[in-house]
């Protein structure tokens, strides 16, 4: 089985639900085909630097998968169909990274030079 990140934006004008929804159609998309998806993280809502199919902004899911490539060419296919989901891109990775990624690490740091900035 090979590892993959699996990254997409979806529509702004989704609710966090809606959005919640595409990533648990995204793992069962996976699961149903022996596939495996190890951790699901979502980014927010994030701006975009240029307008797709115009969006300003969109939220960010991003899904580590265990998988074979049928798999991978399956979720891509249903995501494509999907227009609620504007990008997505799927990378093979050596190796998934432990504990969160650098968007959500990126995350709690401003959050907590908000906290310092509001507390001074």
């Amino acid at each position: 089985m090979a590892l993959y990140e699996h990254v997409f934006l979806a529509r702004q004008d989704l609710s966090q639900a809606q959005v919640d929804a595409l990533a648990a159609a995204a793992t069962e998309i996976v699961e149903s085909n022996q596939g495996k998806v190890t951790k699901t993280e979502t980014w927010g809502l994030k701006n975009l630097a240029y307008k797709i199919k115009r969006n300003r902004k969109a939220h960010f899911v991003m899904l580590n998968i265990e998988a074979s490539g049928d798999v991978v060419a399956e979720l891509e296919r249903q995501t494509q169909i999907n227009e609620d989901i504007i990008r997505y891109v799927t990378i093979r990775v050596d190796e998934h990274e432990a504990g969160p990624s650098v968007m959500m690490r990126k995350t709690d740091r401003e959050r907590s030079r908000r906290r310092e900035r509001e507390g001074n």
